[in-house]
């Protein structure tokens, strides 16, 4: 599943060293607004002890997790919908991404310059919302111009719908909300898919918060701050220290967990944010498992045994006969893929079935 998440924000809020501790990877972090201009790619493993257990039954000779694609966007700043500090490139490149990883500086500190002059994350968050809306509010002013004739015709449908749909859209944004706050039916969203609105992909707050605030992280004002906009508009948020995550990244095992366990954390705070990124676009977990291999494999939630089956190999789908499954949890409890199948929990599933997170799945398929 070739999904991505854009880590976005005001220039030095902590967005290239978070995406540094993400890939472990080292793209320019510095010390003033636009020292990141085309945007980096990385992938990083999505942590999931269910592999881990698996890989304990089966012994096998590879073990795969499977990844999550972030993408570190440039600093925005007021005006970007207009061109502003490049404003147009940068837009242009959240476009591309499936969700938003917006991080918000919640912590104070003299020696890190602020573009506006102050800290103030809620002020912050504000300032990107109104340059997505007014993106969003452009693509859509040009487009209405274009099939209003044909829709006060009302010789085509889609055009009719469409036409009537952009003008809700556009007074709700005009409102200064965001569409993914418009309780859109589903096939209206498929409508739309094409325009790729910025306001309507999810949103996730990435509260980058200090070295001494990461224990109790809900007890920072920031952070309470951002959590009562992130109610109000429907979206995570994720405390981290960026700081923190980065020294993580250049440990051995035995030294970040010695590390985490001096700063009174039980996990990376990096976790936390893949698994929200995961959630946000409705993604979800299958595993195959054999003594060769076993493998965590991405998935749409919904998506049917076929689909999954292709998310493997195209030929997989094709060639579909059925899926030997069982769930996750029954199969721990077994003890044995052996056990389970005595205890009668493998079931074998054909083209209607909706895979379920966790399925452990053999796949049937003629060549």
């Amino acid at each position: 599943m070739a999904l991505t998440a854009g880590i976005v924000g005001l220039p030095n809020v902590g967005k290239s060293t978070l995406f540094n501790a993400i890939t472990k990877s080292q793209v320019t972090s510095e010390n003033y607004p636009f020292a990141t201009i085309d945007p980096n790619i990385g992938v990083t493993v999505v942590p999931d002890e269910r592999v881990d257990t698996l890989a304990a039954m089966y012994e096998p000779d590879n073990v795969v997790y499977t990844t999550f694609e972030f993408t570190d966007v440039a600093g925005l700043v007021r005006g970007a919908s207009k061109g502003e500090g490049l404003g147009n490139q940068f837009l242009a490149h959240i476009r591309e991404v499936d969700a938003i990883c917006q991080v918000v500086r919640c912590f104070d500190d003299p020696n890190v310059t602020h573009v506006d002059g102050s800290v103030n994350p809620v002020r912050d968050i504000e300032t990107i919302q109104i340059e997505l809306i007014m993106a969003d509010i452009e693509m859509i002013e040009r487009r209405l111009p274009k099939i209003e004739k044909k829709a006060k015709l009302k010789t085509e449908k889609d055009v009719v719908r469409e036409f009537s749909l952009l003008k809700v859209i556009h007074a709700h944004l005009m409102d200064s909300k965001p569409i993914r706050s418009l309780n859109l039916a589903e096939d209206d969203k498929k409508n739309i898919k094409h325009f790729n609105f910025l306001t309507l992909k999810p949103m996730i707050y990435v509260c980058n918060v200090s070295e001494d605030t990461i224990s109790a992280p809900y007890e920072n004002d920031y952070v309470k701050a951002v959590e009562e906009v992130a109610i109000a508009n429907d979206s995570e948020i994720v405390p981290i220290s960026a700081k923190i995550e980065q020294e993580l990244s250049e440990l051995d095992d035995d030294e970040r967990d010695m590390f985490l366990e001096e700063m009174g954390l039980t996990h990376s705070g990096l976790t936390d944010l893949i698994h929200a990124s995961y959630q946000a676009l409705n993604l979800r977990t299958f595993f195959t498992a054999g003594k060769k291999e076993v493998r965590a494999w991405t998935f749409k939630k919904g998506m049917k045994a076929p689909a999954c089956a292709g998310v493997i190999h195209s030929d997989f789908e094709k060639g579909f006969i059925r899926a030997e499954t069982i769930a996750y949890d029954d199969l721990i409890e077994a003890g044995s893929e052996a056990a389970a199948k005595r205890l009668g929990n493998f079931r074998l599933e054909g083209k209607d079935y909706v895979v379920k997170d966790g399925d452990v799945l053999h796949f049937r398929f003629s060549n």
